[in-house]
């Protein structure tokens, strides 16, 4: 991915418009990431006004959107969603059938239902339009629950900071999870919120609210490649499993088991990237026991094997020339 193509339209929300311009648009080269090439874009360029009272100049036509390798679509009020201009539709669709990545913060998936792109297709908004959403566009299977929803190439998020959290989902499977680290580190927000979180939890801020469940965490990171327990959990937290578990999903948006799975496949990206342990090795340290639980985990989080994963992303030449013996001896065994 090298090109992105914001879309704006008259109502345009100011913060889900700056999530796409934080994660895409900064210069990062200093830490070693690459630069996108990073446009905003409209149907009629010019003085294009924000919801809350003041305006931006917007050079560039839509033109780039029909080439831009990800296409993202910031969202308008509620009385715009039946309206969408149809030049910004065709936009969408076009980009969807030349298989770009397509990414709507909150509402902007209105704009894509409207386009039709996400019919037969799973795709989330924000939890207070999803009702509205499901009757607008039937054909969509609208979760009103999770953070994000990626399918295919069409990734649909919720509303503000989960925005974000798409934004990083993708950059993961471009960049590779430690410039992805980078990246959140640099914004000074967690990398590893998955997409399958609730989005209404008490506490959207865990790592700074949950100040009772943070050791816990913490010391669930550090011992990744043992089996961990919610009695054990419990314990450390000094509380019962059951109100353990409760407290751990309010704040965090997903069961302990689910957590520390997601935490599990972030260390074995990192692995992955930046050692060149084999494969059972990296299975242990990140505590899926044998290098088939890791291949499993993979397929089904990821969509792609460890070895095609290090190949992509690894950072090392030791890495590398260890991903190509691995592929060699597969394809041997194959």
């Amino acid at each position: 991915m090298k090109t992105v193509a914001v879309i704006v339209q008259d109502g345009f929300a100011p913060f889900e418009f700056g999530v796409a311009c934080e994660a895409f648009g900064l210069d990062r080269t200093d830490d070693g990431i690459p630069n996108f090439d990073f446009r905003i874009v409209t149907p009629d360029p010019g003085v294009v006004q924000s919801k809350i009272g003041f305006s931006i100049n917007v050079e560039n036509d839509l033109s780039f959107a029909y080439e831009a390798d990800l296409v993202v679509v910031s969202p308008t009020p509620h009385e715009y969603w039946a309206h969408t201009d149809e030049r910004v539709l065709d936009a969408v669709r076009a980009a969807v059938e030349r298989q770009a990545w397509v990414l709507s913060v909150c509402s902007g998936s209105f704009i894509l239902g409207a386009a039709g792109v996400l019919d037969g297709r799973k795709a989330t908004t924000h939890w207070m339009y999803a009702d509205v959403m499901a009757r607008m566009y039937p054909k969509v299977d609208v979760d009103p629950d999770v953070l994000y929803v990626q399918d295919g190439r069409i990734i649909t998020s919720a509303g503000t900071a989960a925005g974000l959290d798409a934004c990083l989902h993708l950059l993961r499977q471009e960049l590779g999870a430690e410039m992805t680290n980078r990246i959140a580190r640099r914004m000074v927000v967690p990398p590893q919120r998955d997409g399958g979180q609730a989005q209404f939890i008490d506490k959207p801020l865990p790592q700074v609210a949950s100040l009772s469940l943070a050791p816990v965490t913490d010391w669930m990171l550090d011992n990744l490649r043992h089996e961990l327990t919610v009695d054990q959990l419990a314990a450390k937290a000094h509380m019962s499993p059951r109100t353990f578990a409760r407290r751990f999903r309010a704040d965090l948006g997903a069961t302990p088991a689910a957590w520390l799975a997601r935490q599990r496949i972030i260390h074995a990206q990192r692995l992955l990237e930046k050692t060149n342990l084999g494969l059972d090795r990296i299975a242990y340290e990140s505590g899926f026991g044998s290098a088939a639980v890791l291949r499993q985990n993979f397929a089904r989080v990821l969509a792609t094997t460890p070895t095609a994963y290090r190949a992509r992303f690894c950072c090392t030449r030791e890495a590398m020339e260890a991903a190509g013996a691995e592929s060699a001896v597969l394809e041997t065994v194959a």
